[in-house]
């Protein structure tokens, strides 16, 4: 019979950057972890206060997936607690998969805290929301093709590009005039806006608004090659429309509609 696995993994989100954006459940990993495995140069130091003292600090950046993966086997043979902390959203471009599919190999226990990802924060400190009712209903969230990792067929910008609702654009700002090019071969117009933060919730961040047609003079003003995450849409400069949740005419269950607004949303189409 093999023997229970021991020690455990935990990936911990921790959001885009600032320290206080943690979730405390991701603290609370942190805290309890023996090995604390961090990315020094996505997230910032502050987290490692919530790391127990005398608990083993290393930085992902210098390496491997072997090199983390010997981690887990040692975790694994003496029943440590690891604390694997990935930038942003352990959902979104975080080479999360690869090192689950290496534990589920090894049995070592694996638990996943999911963090604030850097478009949500973006969006806050824009002050936007990214959907707005008969603007855009749907947010994209994708990369630019042509970096170090291929793009399926059918993922180009250009091809979310035709849906016209916000998107969300990681890892991109290397090649901002590709990006340009994309954008508008997909159909948005030349004037569609744009918000480019760069390094965003970092005491040094850089928030801008432009237009699809300033984007790559924006890019190249602020030398912006890395860390720089773009939203676009028209749901960023969209005024005047009204969420049906909240309007009088909408019930559900825990509100009635007045009769005489319902009337008016059902003349416009809207389902009540």
């Amino acid at each position: 019979m093999a023997d229970a696995p021991t020690g455990k993994v935990t990936f911990v989100g921790a959001g885009p950057g600032a320290a206080d954006l943690l979730t405390l459940r991701a603290a609370r990993a942190i805290a309890e972890a023996d090995i604390v495995i961090w990315a020094a140069s996505l997230v910032q130091a502050e987290v490692l206060e919530h790391a127990r003292e005398g608990a083993e600090v290393l930085d992902s950046a210098t390496m491997s997936l072997e090199d983390v993966v010997a981690v887990y086997e040692r975790a694994r043979a003496q029943g440590l607690r690891v604390a694997r902390i990935h930038s942003g959203d352990p959902a979104l471009w975080g080479g999360t998969q690869e090192q689950l599919d290496r534990c589920v190999e090894l049995g070592i226990a694996t638990e996943i805290v999911p963090g604030v990802s850097s478009f949500s924060a973006v969006a806050a400190l824009a002050q936007r929301e990214l959907t707005i009712p008969e603007v855009a209903q749907s947010v994209v969230l994708t990369r630019l093709g042509g970096g170090k990792t291929p793009m399926p067929p059918g993922e180009e910008v250009r091809e979310f590009a035709r849906h016209g609702t916000t998107m969300a654009i990681f890892l991109s700002a290397a090649r901002s005039g590709q990006l340009v090019r994309e954008l508008l071969e997909g159909g948005y117009p030349t004037g569609t806006p744009v918000v480019v933060a760069y390094q965003a919730t970092w005491p040094e961040e850089l928030v801008v608004k432009c237009t699809i047609g300033t984007l790559e003079e924006t890019v190249k003003e602020h030398k912006l090659w890395k860390h720089t995450l773009f939203l676009v849409g028209p749901a960023l400069d969209a005024r005047g429309t009204r969420s049906h949740l909240y309007h009088p005419g909408h019930f559900h269950g825990y509100r009635k509609a007045d009769p005489e607004a319902r009337r008016a949303l059902r003349t416009r189409g809207a389902s009540t």
